[in-house]
């Protein structure tokens, strides 16, 4: 009741003295100032000012080039811009929900800084594209920060898959015990999964490298302006093609969230075996003290809540991908003010991934292995069968019948409570003639993992010398 009636109260009062400058004149009456809140940005937005202000240094430099700024405009602008940059991260500058947004923000305290010359800044330019261009400029940075935290977990990866790469374990499939690997294996799987997810990110920062300032409102401008100088200015690869386009497109957005919910698809996978290697049930594995937390009331718990949470936040990431889709789905040509509501989600995402990778690269390494409960663990479940299987078919039986005979012999190991390597030579003859002595080389977990020394095998050869080709890549 306290909200509504808030709410209410807030729709009553005017609080808003001055129209806005940017658009106020149109306007016979100031906006309601539940309205004025609802429709403001900055509270959100104004994580992009370096961007903003970026934009704006080279849109000056542009209207010098073309004349439309004085030298000395263009000299009290940048300065102006520059003291504006230094209000901010000091901690001075005053944000303003009456002024919307980060542009009108950062647009009114350098024209009150510098005059009239602050108003002839937004000469040939909208706000429509000065915010496509501040959520490219925005993103390509952050797309570094991710894709330098995506490789700081890899090297640990890497560095847990040296080092483990002797370490036999079962492999699984449907949960299953199912044949043997190491360690060290496993983990190269999780080190391809983000190499995927790096140059997916990688890509996709290509894509969107076009620079949309010039588009203006939606149709661009008739000043004759050089957007190839300001894409230069601001290190995009070129201007973009259509102004239409330019101000409605967030393909990029929806393609940075698309590589995000997948890469955090993938952590949770990890979070999930990381979860159940460190129960008590499995105990393949123990997390470090610092990245797990107790029980309130059971005082043996440590419980893994780095990564539970990590596979927790999955679902918020898959969610602000849903958001950005649904958003853009009904949306006409041109800009809208629909488009408010890309950032949220989308700063959203870039938090929440940031923090997810930086958690991982900083626990990973520090993983402990239980050698002695892998090994036992592989040896459960008959996880050397298949080794025999292809051991007899190297003995010129089709591969239907060795089927049937390892089925037949795990049938024997089920009713005697023993693993294929605990049968003796005559047991195994029983079900096949062509099994002599040599077949323990390939029951043990030892001759299974290393025999698959092949390129992508588990052979801890195999395993050595992907690390190494990773860390030459």
């Amino acid at each position: 009741m306290k909200a509504a009636e808030q709410i209410m109260s807030d729709k009553k009062q005017k609080i808003s003295k001055v129209k806005n400058a940017s658009w106020g004149g149109r306007f016979s009456e100031q906006t309601d100032a539940f309205v004025e809140a609802f429709t403001a940005s900055v509270q959100f937005d104004q994580r992009m000012y370096k961007q903003d202000i970026a934009g704006s240094r080279a849109h000056a430099k542009m209207l010098n080039k073309i004349a439309v700024l004085s030298d000395t405009d263009l000299d009290t602008i940048l300065k102006g811009l520059d003291k504006v940059e230094t209000e901010i991260e000091t901690g001075q500058f005053e944000w303003s929900v009456a002024l919307e947004d980060v542009h009108m923000n950062i647009e009114a305290r350098l024209t009150a800084l510098v005059g009239d010359a602050g108003k002839r800044l937004h000469t040939g330019r909208s706000r429509n594209d000065q915010v496509a261009t501040d959520i490219r400029l925005y993103l390509r940075e952050q797309i570094a920060y991710i894709i330098n935290e995506i490789e700081r977990l890899q090297q640990g990866i890497l560095d847990v898959a040296e080092r483990e790469a002797e370490t036999i374990m079962p492999g699984f499939t449907h949960l299953q015990v199912a044949q043997p690997v190491t360690f060290g294996h496993h983990l190269m799987a999780w080190y391809e999964m983000l190499k995927r997810d790096a140059s997916r990110f990688d890509d996709g920062s290509q894509r969107m490298n076009i620079s949309p300032l010039g588009a203006a409102a939606l149709a661009g401008t008739s000043y004759p302006i050089d957007r190839a100088f300001t894409a230069r200015e601001l290190g995009f690869s070129a201007p973009s093609q259509n102004s239409l386009d330019s101000v409605s497109d967030r393909d990029f957005a929806i393609e940075f969230c698309s590589s995000a919910a997948i890469l955090l698809v993938h952590m949770s996978r990890m979070s999930e075996e990381l979860v159940i290697w460190s129960s008590a049930q499995f105990d393949f594995i123990e997390l470090p003290d610092r990245f797990c937390t107790g029980s309130s009331i059971m005082p043996q718990k440590k419980n893994p809540d780095v990564p539970e949470l990590v596979r927790g936040k999955t679902g918020r990431i898959n969610g602000n991908l849903i958001s950005l889709l649904t958003l853009m789905k009904s949306q006409p040509l041109a800009y809208n003010k629909d488009n408010q509501e890309d950032k949220e989600p989308l700063f959203d995402t870039v938090d929440t991934v940031l923090g997810c990778l930086r958690a991982f690269a900083d626990m990973v390494p520090a993983i402990h292995c239980k050698h002695d409960n892998m090994y036992n663990a592989a040896k459960q479940g008959f996880s050397t069968a298949t080794d025999l299987a292809d051991y007899l078919v190297r003995k010129s039986l089709p591969f239907r019948d060795a089927h049937e005979v390892v089925g037949n012999a795990v049938a024997k190991g089920v009713k005697e409570g023993k693993d294929l390597s605990e049968l003796t030579l005559e047991e195994l003859q029983q079900f096949s003639d062509k099994i002599e002595g040599d077949v323990f080389d390939v029951l043990t977990l030892e001759g299974s993992v290393a025999s698959r020394d092949h390129t992508g095998g588990t052979a801890p050869v195999q395993v050595r010398k992907a690390v190494a080709i990773a860390r030459k890549a």
